[in-house]
C-alpha cells in the first residue's frame, strides 16, 4: 500500500498565518507543512486540503485516480476548493465499513473527541490507521490482535493516545508511527526528531511517499535515561516528557512527605497534575528491589533526594562518622544503585541535579553532597544508553 502525505501539519499549517511565534519563524524551506492529507495508492484521498492538487503534482501524484474522499474532522477554516472530477467528500459513520472498487477496506474508528479515525486495509492485507488532530481512538478492543503496521496520527498532541494504542497491543514494535498535524507549540527541526524518536516515532517532509508493511526502522526508544540540570531548568518535565507515550509508568518519587509544609505539598501536586492519570507513584529511595523487579517503566524523580537519604542512613553529615565508616557506607551503596542500573530490564528515565559550575559550599558537609552527588551522576550516566542536559528547558544530548 502506497502512502503519499501530500501534508503533515496542523489545520492551519505551519508556519502559521500571521503568526511571530520562533517556531512559524523557523518553519522555513523544508520545514513548511501543508495541513495534512493523506493519498492512498492514488484511489483513496484522507481529509481535503486546500492545495491538494497541486501538493500531489509536486510529489509525483495526481488525484485523477481518486475513487473516494473522506474527512475525519470538522474543517473550520476557509471554503476548500473541490479539484474538478473529484468525488464529494464525506464521512464514514463510526463502526462503519466501506470497500471500494480499487479493493481497499475502510473502517470508521470512533475518537475521543470530535472527528473519525480511519482503519485501511490493502487487498493484499496491509493496513493502516489514520486519526484526526487532537483525536484518540476510543473504541479499539483490548488485546488487539494483530499491530497495524504504520499509525499516523497526532503524536506531539495526544501522546497519550499512543500509549493507550501500545497498551491494547495496536501498536507493536515493528509498526511504524508517523507523527502529522504538527504545529507550532512543538519545536521544529532536530528537537522535534528527537522528541518524536523518543515516543518511537517519526516526522517526515511532506510529499513524502511510504510503503506501508514494508520494512522500516522503527525509533530506537532509550531504556536508560538519565536528565541533568540545574533547579527549575526543566528537568522533570523532560523525564515526564520522554514517557507520556508509554501505557504504564510507575513514578518513584524519592522526595516523601513532608507533613505540615504547603510549599512541599503545592510542588507535589503540581507534579501530580502533569502526570497521565493512568500513572502509579511510589514515594520510596529503596530503588534496587524495583530495578530488579519486571515491570512497567519507571520514572525516577530524583537521585538528587535519593543521595540525601542514603547520607542520612549512614549520618554523612558529621565529619567524624563520615571518617569512621560513613563513607565506605554510602559508596557501597551508590555501587548497590549503580549495579542494579546496569542490570535491570525496565526503561528507566532517571532525574538529577547537575553540581558544581564553579559554585564551592561552604561547609564540609555541603562539598561532601556535591562531591558524592558528582560521582553519582557519572557512575549513573555510564550505564545509560542516553544522557540529557536541560538548560532554560531545552534539552542538549550529551550521550545517545
Amino acid at each position: 500500500m502506497e502512502l503519499t502525505l501530500l501534508g503533515t501539519g496542523a489545520p492551519l499549517g505551519l508556519p502559521r498565518p500571521d503568526c511571530p511565534c520562533a517556531v512559524c519563524a523557523l518553519s522555513r524551506g523544508p520545514r513548511v507543512r501543508a495541513a495534512t492529507a493523506l493519498l492512498i495508492d492514488g484511489a483513496l484521498l484522507l481529509d481535503l486540503t486546500p492545495g491538494a492538487a497541486l501538493a500531489a503534482a509536486r510529489s509525483g501524484h495526481s488525484l485523477v485516480g481518486v475513487r473516494q474522499v473522506l474527512l475525519t474532522h470538522p474543517h473550520d477554516g476557509p471554503a476548500v476548493e473541490v479539484p474538478a472530477g473529484l468525488p464529494t467528500a464525506g464521512r464514514v459513520p463510526d463502526g462503519r465499513e466501506l470497500t471500494l472498487i480499487s479493493g481497499h477496506r475502510v473502517r470508521a474508528v470512533p475518537m475521543d473527541s470530535p472527528g473519525t479515525g480511519y482503519e485501511v486495509t490493502s487487498a493484499d492485507g496491509e493496513r493502516l490507521l489514520y486519526l484526526p488532530p487532537g483525536g484518540a481512538v476510543a473504541g479499539l478492543p483490548e488485546n488487539h490482535q494483530v499491530p497495524y503496521d504504520m499509525v499516523v496520527a497526532d503524536v506531539t498532541g495526544r501522546p497519550d493516545g499512543l500509549a493507550r494504542l501500545r497498551g491494547t497491543g495496536a501498536i507493536g514494535p515493528a509498526t511504524e508511527v508517523i507523527a502529522v498535524h504538527l504545529d507550532h507549540d512543538v519545536p521544529t527541526g532536530a528537537e522535534l526528531d528527537r522528541r518524536l524518536a523518543a515516543a518511537g516515532a517519526r516526522a517526515v517532509p511532506d510529499g513524502t511517499t511510504l510503503y506501508v508493511g514494508e520494512y522500516h526502522e522503527v525509533p530506537d526508544v532509550p531504556r536508560r535515561t538519565l536528565v541533568t540540570g540545574g533547579a527549575r531548568s526543566g528537568k522533570s518535565v523532560e523525564a515526564e516528557r520522554r514517557l507520556e507515550s508509554f501505557p504504564e509508568v510507575l513514578y518513584v518519587a524519592t522526595g516523601g512527605t513532608r507533613e505540615g509544609d504547603p510549599e512541599w505539598a503545592e510542588r507535589v501536586g503540581l507534579h501530580r497534575e502533569r502526570r497521565p492519570g493512568s500513572w502509579r507513584t511510589a514515594e520510596t529511595c529503596d530503588l534496587v528491589p524495583l530495578l530488579a523487579e519486571e515491570g512497567p517503566a519507571l520514572l525516577v524523580d530524583c537521585l538528587s533526594l535519593w543521595l540525601t537519604d542514603a547520607m542520612d542512613r549512614v549520618d554523612a553529615w558529621d565529619d567524624a562518622r563520615w571518617a569512621a565508616g560513613g563513607q565506605r557506607a554510602l559508596r557501597k551503596r551508590t555501587a548497590e544503585l549503580v549495579a542494579a542500573v546496569r542490570a535491570t530490564r525496565r526503561t528507566v528515565v532517571a532525574v538529577t541535579n547537575e553540581v558544581g559550575s564553579g559554585v564551592v559550599p561552604g561547609t564540609a558537609a555541603g562539598r561532601r553532597f556535591r562531591d558524592e552527588l558528582g560521582r553519582l551522576n557519572a557512575a549513573f550516566a555510564d550505564e545509560c544508553e542516553e544522557v540529557v542536559l536541560v538548560v532554560a528547558g531545552q534539552g542538549l544530548v550529551l550521550r545517545g
